[in-house]
């Protein structure tokens, strides 16, 4: 399995990080995508990138709560990191509008400057999204970025909203929410192709249940595995077949 979402180079897994490997592997997980949040968060991102080559496969961009006054300065050290680092995908980036929007505009100015990176090397984009999918969609249906891919990690929008993004070409990334007792989220995405979906932790937060309220780990996917399996009615071996061949195919993309 392939855990298309994780940041396990969070500090809740850097005391013992053999020991979380050996769990994480040990549960059938044979690749972690590591997202980036800022310039500081890179660091540690690359290091455990380099030591697991194999295993970890990094992302560079600005996460957009971390977009602030000094935004520009923080996306130019990480276009020039990227100039000289190889990466699966741009991510991740977005809009939030959850918690604040006193920086909407400066987000919408990040994400639009991070997807045209995606767009210059060639590769596919880690979208984060609260709140914002109306803008995310105007943005993501404008002609320059029509050509753009990647996956809306943790997908929290309705059931219009998903089907649009998967019709612009974008897969959705399914984490532990799923198992949640009241969530909607399977009814929002029941009628979309098993062929636009990827399995994802976003370790340490967002543990399944049994779990929940405990730090996540990738070591956690075949609980979400099992659950979307059970509520698509379908064997895991084809869930898990079909979900790795998707995020397998989008990493090809990027030639990483």
């Amino acid at each position: 399995m392939i855990d298309t979402h994780a940041h396990l180079y969070d500090v809740h897994f850097q005391e013992d990080m053999p020991f979380h490997i050996k769990e994480i592997q040990e549960a059938g997980v044979t690749e972690v995508w590591l997202p980036n949040c800022d310039l500081e968060s890179w660091t540690d991102l690359k290091k455990l990138s380099t030591a697991y080559p194999d295993f970890v496969h990094p992302m560079i961009g600005l996460h957009p709560t971390y977009v602030k006054e000094n935004y520009l300065a923080e996306l130019a050290a990480l276009k020039s990191e990227l100039e000289q680092t190889k990466v699966v995908a741009i991510g991740e980036i977005g809009l939030d509008y959850y918690w604040d929007t006193t920086f909407a505009a400066e987000q919408m100015d990040a994400l639009q400057q991070q997807c045209h990176w995606a767009l210059e090397k060639g590769l596919w984009v880690d979208i984060h999204c609260r709140k914002a999918y109306t803008d995310l969609i105007k943005t993501f249906k404008l002609p320059e970025f029509k050509e753009l891919r990647g996956i809306i990690h943790c997908f929290s929008g309705d059931a219009r909203e998903a089907k649009v993004l998967t019709d612009l070409g974008f897969l959705l990334g399914i984490g532990g929410v799923i198992t949640y007792k009241n969530t909607t989220l399977f009814q929002d995405i029941k009628d979309i192709p098993l062929s636009h979906i990827v399995l994802e932790t976003d370790a340490p937060y967002l543990s399944p249940v049994p779990f929940r309220g405990k730090p996540n780990s990738p070591k956690n996917i075949p609980l979400i595995a099992q659950k979307l399996a059970d509520l698509f009615e379908i064997p895991l071996t084809e869930l898990v077949q079909q979900t790795n061949q998707n995020a397998n195919k989008l990493k090809a993309t990027s030639g990483y």
